[in-house]
């Protein structure tokens, strides 16, 4: 029989078995070749047992496909399988009546009289697994909302973590189809549909403004059909408030389950020793009430010291530390009230707290953005090993490519998704596009020779029934879309009229600290001038942004002296600019009040030279993505064409188009350039030199920034 079914399973697949493991093969075939294997009428038990493996194994292309496939089984096998052999007889060691247990024989029952068509056992079957799955849901959501208002009283986030005793996950893979997405009446996802496969990793990539972020968000609010209502979702977005708490305790207490076990622990301790006290005076009244609730605690604390067990409680606190430390925090740190740290600090926590949680589905919004590289590559190795899904998106080349399996692609309102990492990703659809363009062209020679032949012997009538069928070849003639490229991106830096001489900027043993604090730097010497093409590198808080300060005289040296041409012009770039962009204007608007008495076509024009032309120019400020607002930033300091630019992690926010435009803007630029980033592909493309700040000196690095990271990767 088994050579049947593999038989069958060939001749359905076809060559697609060539390209799925023999083991999936086999396994496919032993579960259809099974004597007790119902294959269900038009293959439903087929599509229950296989349809996951089927879609994961890539042996059809989606679950529509599938249900075809399974039905194409069960008309080769029949509804039940192969053939059954005959039961065989199995004699009874005692003898057994069939009523047994029964105070009286069972009436026959009569046959209801039924006003519509009789049900199917199958439509039965689908009915009673419905209301199962239905009751499972709603046990679940109690459960989830009794969680969330426990944490909502205690004040803290609303996360909840789900350990289920089996140790497999509760919500496998996800299937949302047909779904839209809109913001504003602006519609940003149309007619999607994806699977997410349980333990991949996604990349979400596509243009700014396309609507990543808010499919993000749609998917963590539940928003999209498809979604099972106990599937554990962390948006990873924004910072944590901050408040008392430490940061170590603040992650701990994301695991609400955790948290409140202890506290009910702490509790019922309390409550054991007060009954232990009145105990100890017998001529207290009520003691033997008092023994009865003895008993009740000791037996709620021994439930919760196994559960405690089972989620492995103990270990929460080195877990959590373990994260943070990952993410720079110091031991000091960790103990330290959340309320001190920085925003950038606030939102590692974030990160941390739901890295610590490891939810079903993990998303995570630029999460190197406020990162060193130390802690980026860490988080890389960390998510690497992650035995769940998560979508991430990413402006890093190089970090997507580390920790992603698949690439989900946001372009025209359609979500693709590809197989590998963003590189592969980007050969793959180069090729499509190739391929795309080159069956267009194909298509419109073809219907342009037919129409030629059909326009010109139209009237002729020997030609007639050759016209007629080449129109109707024309019909059948498919379409084939257009390639429409998507505009490219632009960073033209305006060239600077005048050069001034050397020397442009020199740092003579200059050192800095801020008032009341440590010196951060000592006897700093160095010079810039308009060929200058440095990227700093550094672990956060060394004193990088600090640097750039002082180099644009926003601060002046303790001690020494720092240099500057009077004619050098300096234009700073940093997420500053960017929060501080009026969000009540439009870009053009916020230009005109930049730069009054400046013609409106020249703004338009240089705001054009960042890629923010036609309606963008007129969008309110806060309608306009992360990346968009970052171009209008760029035009804004640049606008007096400076000799010297300072960028201060210039990609945040940027997409990946974005960040190759970046680097040959950057490249073309005939000024000097003074960068502060971890993003490995744009130092690489944009800068020949690299220097590293540490120990209050900012010292040339012998090597590339690939030497750097394997230095790094090896301490």
């Amino acid at each position: 029989m088994t050579e049947v079914a593999s038989s069958v399973v060939h001749e359905v697949l076809g060559r697609r078995v060539l390209d799925v493991d023999q083991p999936i093969i086999d396994y496919i075939v032993n579960v259809l070749a099974d004597e007790d294997f119902d294959i269900g009428e038009d293959g439903e038990g087929a599509f229950e047992a296989l349809g996951e493996l089927l879609v994961a194994a890539e042996c059809v292309s989606d679950f529509s496909e599938c249900r075809s496939v399974c039905s194409k089984l069960s008309e080769k096998f029949g509804k039940h399988g192969l053939v059954k052999p005959s039961p065989t007889v199995r004699s009874l060691a005692v003898p057994m009546r069939m009523n047994e247990g029964m105070d009286e024989e069972a009436p026959k029952k009569k046959p209801e009289l039924m006003d519509g068509p009789v049900m199917s056992a199958r439509d039965k079957m689908k009915i009673e697994r419905k209301k199962r799955k239905d009751e499972r849901q709603r046990e679940v959501q109690y459960q989830m909302h009794v969680a969330e208002m426990d944490a909502v009283r205690a004040g803290m986030p609303v996360i909840s973590v789900s350990h289920d005793g089996g140790g497999g996950p509760v919500v496998k893979d996800i299937h949302m189809e047909n779904f839209s997405v809109s913001v504003g009446g602006r519609e940003l996802i149309v007619d999607g549909t994806i699977t997410l496969s349980f333990g991949r990793h996604y990349g979400l990539v596509g243009r700014n403004g396309t609507g990543k972020t808010t499919f993000l968000r749609h998917m963590a609010m539940h928003a999209i059909d498809g979604i099972p209502p106990n599937c554990q979702i962390l948006h990873v977005e924004q910072e944590v408030v901050g408040d008392n708490t430490s940061a170590l305790q603040c992650v701990l207490n994301a695991d609400v389950e955790r948290t409140q076990l202890l506290e009910e622990e702490a509790r019922l301790l309390t409550q054991q020793r007060e009954l232990e006290f009145e105990g100890a005076d017998e001529s207290i009244k009520g003691v033997s009430n008092g023994t009865i609730d003895k008993d009740a605690i000791s037996q709620r604390l021994e439930q919760i010291y196994k559960r405690l067990e089972t989620i492995d409680a103990d270990s929460a606190e080195a877990r959590a530390a373990t994260i943070l430390a990952g993410l720079s925090f110091s031991t000091e740190m960790q103990k330290s009230a959340t309320k001190t740290f920085s925003g950038g600090w606030r939102m590692r926590i974030a990160l941390a707290r739901a890295l610590f949680v490891e939810p079903d589905l993990l998303l995570l919004d630029e999460p190197t953005n406020h990162l060193d590289l130390h802690a980026v590559l860490w988080l890389e190795s960390y998510l690497v090993k992650w035995p769940k899904t998560f979508i991430v998106v990413s402006h890093a080349r190089e970090f997507l490519n580390t920790v992603v399996t698949d690439i989900v692609f946001l372009h025209g309102q359609k979500l693709t998704t590809y197989k590998g990492n963003y590189d592969t990703f980007e050969r793959t659809r180069e090729e499509k596009l190739k391929n795309q363009q080159k069956a267009f062209e194909a298509n419109e020679r073809t219907r342009a020779h037919m129409q030629t032949f059909i326009d010109k012997f139209r009237y002729n009538a020997k030609r007639a029934s050759l016209v007629q069928s080449r129109i109707k070849a024309v019909e059948r003639l498919g379409h084939v879309d257009e390639v429409i490229n998507d505009p490219d991106y632009k960073f033209d830096f305006p060239t600077p009229e005048d050069r001034p001489g050397p020397p442009i900027i020199s740092f003579s043993d200059a050192s800095f600290g801020y008032p009341g604090g440590p010196m951060l730097f000592k006897n700093l010497n160095f010079g810039i001038d308009l060929d200058s093409r440095i990227a700093m590198v550094g672990p956060n808080g060394i004193g990088k942004s600090t640097i750039l300060k002082l180099i644009a005289g926003e601060l002046q040296p303790t001690s020494g002296t720092i240099f500057r041409s009077a004619k050098v012009r300096i234009a700073v770039f940093s997420q500053h600019h960017v929060d501080g962009l009026d969000l009540s204007s439009n870009p053009l608007l916020y230009m005109m009040r930049c730069f009054p008495g400046v013609p409106e076509q020249k703004l338009r024009a240089h705001l054009g030279s960042f890629g923010v032309t036609g309606n963008l120019a007129l969008q309110p400020m806060y309608t306009l993505s992360g990346g968009q607002k970052s171009r209008v930033a760029f035009a804004k300091i640049t606008f007096k064409k400076p000799h010297i630019i300072l960028l201060d992690e210039p990609s945040n926010h940027l997409d990946l188009d974005a960040v190759e435009a970046l680097i040959q803007g950057l490249i073309l630029f005939q000024g000097g350039i003074l960068m502060v980033s971890h993003d490995e592909h744009l130092i690489s493309g944009s800068v020949d030199e690299l220097w590293v700040v540490s120990e209050g000196r900012a010292t040339p690095f012998n090597g590339n920034f690939h030497d750097y990271k394997k230095i790094l990767q090896a301490s």
